[in-house]
């Protein structure tokens, strides 16, 4: 869209140098980790207070301009593409840790800390957060898509570890919803309507988080299995015993194979199961004893363990540099990620029909993900040149996301909507849930300026 001139002058007589419309500055926030094309907004905000990000939205509000949130641009599904046009605002340098209380488990931080800069702050307290989604995304961005990732099995998602928001509304007012009590009963549950809204009700400008204790011994293992369905009926046995695994990932032949060139590695190339456990030096052990047991009795073999801070931080690295890795397999390639979430008695059969679905495509393809809370991903590999590679892997990615939502799962368990998943909402939640949907968002956002475009389908 065309900008007035009389909105881009007074945005540049508030921010001065922290507005831009320079090509390579729209370009860089016109892109994200999708596969989607640039889609460059028509100028930049760098916010550093909450007044700054309330004075962009009372202008684009009066003006009726769009606006759309910008932390770390690591979202997959599409989220920052400025599809309308508008103003994108860089949170990135509302990067404070505004306070830590100990005593209570609590931090306060600025939406554009990023993850491992908190842990980094908060670990000489003993203290660290452990939501994971393996980019170092910031914190703002993670509220925004209800994030979770590699340690949800036992800490949780984003939506469990937040108590309390600021937000900044459509209109420019600033608002605080929940408390720092663990809980509450007085009112609406604000605080959860703006958790994984992914800037379309409000922009979420300070967060309010639980953390955790730091454990007092921490080991992690790797185990080998002859096939996917041997690896999964394992986790899925491992999860019903009881084991308080920590975390537990799912990589599969492809994906190490890509590893393995990636990080220079010697992982046996076959179905594997990465392992963290949590805990006093003798609880870890047994959590490991009990799961080399089941990974046993479903054929695995090669259970390693190591409680040496080296070796699982390289186990770690690797796992979360699968995306990369499978990126480097086919050059020039972008990424078409599934991310769907089934109960976890479905998991087996949910992963064995998606492996078939992608076993009979020509597009090259891995599966990995979180299993120990039923959360996976088919990583599908397209030549951004080639449109049919796209229509090859939508085609896939419906296929696979049909089947989860028939045996009670959601087509994102953890990336958020975005543009990507908008084709699923209906099926997912039904006309009368969408049709509520709508009219939260005419009620909070009546002129449609915040992140046009996203979750909802067109009415």
């Amino acid at each position: 869209m065309q900008l007035p001139s009389s909105f881009t002058s007074k945005l540049a007589s508030i921010f001065v140098e922290r507005f831009s419309t320079a090509q390579a500055v729209r370009d860089h926030h016109g892109r994200d980790e999708s596969p989607y094309p640039l889609m460059a907004p028509d100028g930049v905000v760098f916010a550093r207070t909450n007044e700054e990000v309330s004075a962009v939205l009372r202008l684009c509000d009066q003006y009726e301009v769009p606006v759309i949130a910008f932390g770390a641009g690591t979202s997959l599904e599409g989220h920052l593409r400025p599809i309308h046009g508008g103003i994108c605002l860089d949170l990135s340098q509302m990067n404070q840790v505004l306070d830590v209380s100990p005593n209570d488990f609590l931090v306060t931080v600025q939406c554009g800390v990023r993850r491992k800069q908190l842990n980094h702050e908060i670990k000489d307290l003993g203290l660290f957060f452990p939501v994971d989604p393996g980019a170092d995304a910031t914190i703002g961005g993670m509220c925004a898509t209800r994030a979770s990732g590699t340690n949800a099995v036992r800490y949780g998602t984003m939506r469990e570890n937040i108590l309390a928001l600021t937000v900044v509304t459509s209109n420019g007012e600033i608002i605080k919803v929940g408390s720092r009590a663990r809980k509450s009963s007085a009112g609406y549950d604000l605080t959860h309507v703006f958790i994984g809204s992914e800037g379309t009700l409000g922009i979420v400008t300070e967060i309010t988080l639980r953390v955790y204790p730091l454990p007092e011994a921490i080991s992690a293992a790797t185990c080998q299995f002859p096939s996917i369905h041997e690896a999964i009926k394992a986790v899925t046995g491992i999860i019903q015993y009881g084991v308080p695994v920590a975390r537990v990932e799912f990589v599969d032949e492809v994906a190490i194979a890509a590893i393995n060139q990636y990080d220079k590695l010697s992982l046996k190339e076959v179905p594997t199961l990465f392992f963290e456990f949590h805990g006093s030096p003798a609880g870890v052990q047994e959590q490991a004893q009990i799961a080399e047991q089941i990974s046993r009795d479903h054929q695995g073999e090669g259970f390693e363990w190591s409680i040496h801070p080296e070796d699982r931080a390289r186990l770690w690295q690797a796992r979360h540099n699968a995306y990369f890795a499978c990126l480097q397999m086919q050059p020039g390639s972008r990424i078409l990620n599934t991310d769907i979430c089934v109960p976890i008695s479905k998991l087996a059969k949910s992963i064995d029909a998606a492996n078939e679905i992608l076993q009979d495509s020509h597009l090259r393809s891995a599966i990995l993900g979180h299993v120990g809370d039923g959360n996976f991903h088919a990583l599908i590999s397209i030549d951004p040149e080639r449109p049919e590679d796209m229509v090859e892997a939508e085609r896939l990615n419906s296929l696979i996301v049909q089947q989860a939502l028939e045996v009670g799962g959601t087509c994102t368990g953890e990336h958020g909507v975005g543009i990507h998943k908008i084709q699923f909402m209906n099926a997912e939640h039904g006309p009368g849930a969408i049709e509520l949907m709508h009219k939260i968002k005419d009620a909070l956002d009546p002129k449609h300026i915040l992140n046009p475009g996203k979750i909802l389908p067109k009415d």
